[in-house]
């Protein structure tokens, strides 16, 4: 019974059933990980409060309940701006899904809610401002719903970074129809948001499934910033060209300056952000869906709902306010498993700007407090010396499976660490100097340049050449000096206040001025590298490589010529290519060479409306090709649907980067 937190005794059919639903409509023979658990509990109607990263297959786990239990899945999701790309996804797997919001006439949003009615639908969704419209939940009681499923369940949390107030009246959902089973999803959240959300969606009987957070498909990687617009094109250029990709920005400004500056040197890029009239936005959005090898440059409102499976990288150019913020936007690449990369171009104005941010920013004590605890993980995570991979798991309360991943660039090239103590005890002097000798306070690059005995006009109008630690410095670069700096910063040692954002010493400083700790700090490479073991050469030239990984060179050219079957097939419906078949899945067609609609309908991916639907053509194109004559692989036996969207929502201003607009409601 619910409310007890015991399932329901299950039919013994429901597990086949489950599993027939999963070939028979997404292709695919077995369940992935805990899909078929969590699964189970819901069929059978039970509350679940699941965790699992973007790519894990999320999506099933509320779709096959819809599917399976008798009626339609109520499906609440964040943002409506890609609720038809969904639709029509789940319309091309012959599941007859729907959705009502803004976007559509009367006689359009009548149709829908007559489906609904009628018990026409396996699926409805609605942003969850339409579930505070006192006619929206009279339509839903009059209908049969067989699931209510909370996806993006973290916009609950509002100590998180995608805080949506609309998600805090959820509640009313187990309150109204205690009989309906509620499924609350999300790709990340730390054990105090995944406490939030059990408490303010009031499943406190809900069964909790935790899937491990690792991606092994990402190379995580942060490189020093020095001129960032030129070493994102050098990474692009060398490693990702041709490839779909997202990078983010914090302001406008740059979004505007960083896809001209792409533009420019052969890189087809297009911005998005909240200044932009929405027919812009959507077309933009609709080019990166829709094109291959596009990359978007965006604040960090780009990415909800986008369930493009083929984006191979996501960059920062700046440093995000937070880990849950940085692996949600991480997650975004690699979703059809194949090889991809998180980069992120990192520096000192990156932690000076976040910290000052913080201190001038709206909220109180408490708010300022939590966001400085997010930065500082954020500084530890690019600060380490360790497994950038490890790190990110520990962060959400996962013991990494080994002591290193072998995958991010701290094991491919682990960097080198130096006694920093003399160092840093120079820059706290400094600060100190300034500060009870002349009741001044400035920020790092006067700092740097005091230290390195440059008579600049400031050092020269305010007499610092006269100071005793003027020059002290001249053992060190300037990079290094500022490398010193950003790291004592990371680790508390030095602070930022004002509006200008002057350093200034913590109570952590009292103890390396006194010479009673060490200071250890990660030495500055002479140059960012620019290349991933093994997998950066020929990148630029071999376009097709990119896409198909781990084909060999022969298969090819059968590749590409289903990759372009596949777009005329998407430009003619008017769909994102993947909506017709994943790269995976023209991967494993292509290894497999079937000879026979029969053949083709064993491979992971292709379900009955599909096979149907484009197998006479997928035959013809390799028909065409000649007889393949390969070796049968053994079929797909995983779940890999892709999930929607990790949201952002933060407002900014023309240069200075804040909460940024959604489309919704």
């Amino acid at each position: 019974m619910r409310g007890t937190g015991v399932i329901e005794e299950m039919p013994e059919a429901t597990e086949s059933e489950a599993l027939a639903t999963l070939h028979r409509v997404f292709g695919y023979e077995a369940f992935r990980g805990e899909q078929g658990e969590v699964i189970e509990h819901v069929v059978a109607g039970g509350d679940a409060v699941v965790l699992m990263p973007t790519g894990g297959g999320k999506s099933l786990c509320y779709q096959i309940p819809s599917l399976v239990r008798p009626g339609t899945g109520i499906v609440v999701s964040p943002l409506i701006a890609l609720m038809q790309d969904q639709v029509d996804a789940l319309r091309a797997l012959g599941v007859r899904a729907g959705f009502i919001n803004s976007t559509q006439g009367f006689d359009e949003r009548r149709t829908v809610e007559a489906e609904f009615l009628a018990g026409e639908l396996d699926l409805l969704y609605l942003a969850p401002e339409r579930l505070r419209v006192e006619a929206t939940l009279d339509l839903l009681s009059r209908g049969k719903i067989s699931v209510f499923a909370i996806d993006e369940a973290h916009c609950v949390s509002q100590w998180g970074h995608d805080f949506r107030p609309d998600y805090l009246s959820l509640s009313l959902l187990g309150e109204r129809w205690p009989d309906v089973p509620r499924i609350a999803l999300t790709a990340t959240a730390t054990h105090a948001t995944h406490q939030e959300i059990t408490q303010r969606l009031n499943m406190p009987t809900a069964r909790h499934f935790v899937a491990s957070f690792d991606r092994p498909n990402i190379q995580y990687r942060i490189v020093p910033k020095a001129d960032p617009k030129k070493q994102l094109l050098a990474f692009l250029r060398e490693e990702h060209a041709g490839d779909a990709g997202i990078v983010y920005c914090l302001s406008r400004n740059s979004v505007e300056r960083t896809a001209e500056f792409l533009s420019g040197n052969g890189v087809e890029a297009v911005p998005y952000h909240a200044g932009l009239d929405a027919g812009t936005r959507a077309r933009h959005q609709a080019r990166f869906l829709r094109e291959e090898g596009l990359v978007v440059v965006a604040t960090i409102a780009f990415g909800m709902g986008i369930d493009k499976p083929d984006v191979r990288f996501v960059a920062h150019l700046d440093l995000p306010k937070s880990i849950e913020g940085y692996y949600q936007e991480t997650g975004r690449a690699g979703r059809d498993g194949a090889p991809s990369t998180a980069w992120m171009a990192y520096g000192l104005n990156d932690v000076v700007q976040q910290r000052k941010l913080i201190q001038s920013g709206e909220g109180d004590e408490a708010f300022r407090r939590r966001a400085g605890a997010h930065l500082d993980a954020m500084l530890a995570l690019c600060e380490t010396v360790q497994c950038r991979r490890g790190q990110l798991l520990a962060y959400f309360g996962q013991d990494p499976e080994a002591a290193a991943c072998g995958n991010c660039d701290t094991c491919v090239a682990p960097p080198e660490t130096w006694d920093g103590t003399v160092a840093a005890q120079k820059v706290l002097s400094t600060v100190v100097r300034l500060q009870r000798e002349r009741g001044q306070k400035f920020g790092a690059v006067q700092i740097a340049d005091i230290l390195l005995g440059k008579r600049t006009a400031k050092v020269i109008q305010f007499d610092h050449d006269q100071l005793s630690v003027f020059g002290i410095g001249q053992d060190l670069g300037e990079a290094e000096w500022r490398g010193v700096i950003r790291q004592l910063l990371a680790q508390g040692m030095l602070a930022v206040e004002g509006e200008y954002g002057t350093l200034a010493l913590t109570e952590a400083s009292g103890s390396v001025l006194r010479r009673e700790r060490e200071v250890p700090l990660r030495k500055e490479p002479k140059k960012p590298a620019t290349s991933r073991s093994g997998a950066a050469s020929g990148r630029g030239d071999r376009k097709a490589k990119a896409a198909a990984p781990e084909l060999p060179e022969e298969l090819l050219p059968a590749f590409e010529a289903l990759r372009a079957w596949r777009a005329e097939q998407a430009r003619e419906q008017g769909v994102p290519p993947y909506v017709i078949f994943h790269d995976a899945t023209l991967r494993e067609i292509v290894a497999r060479g079937p000879a026979s609609v029969r053949d083709l309908g064993t491979v992971g991916g292709v379900g009955e409306k599909k096979l149907a639907k484009y197998g006479e053509g997928v035959l013809a194109v390799l028909s065409a090709l000649g007889e393949p004559g390969r070796p049968q692989a053994a079929p797909a036996t995983a779940a890999a649907v892709d999930e929607e969207p990790d949201p952002g929502y933060w407002p900014e201003t023309e240069d200075e980067p804040g909460p940024e607009p959604e489309d919704w409601m």
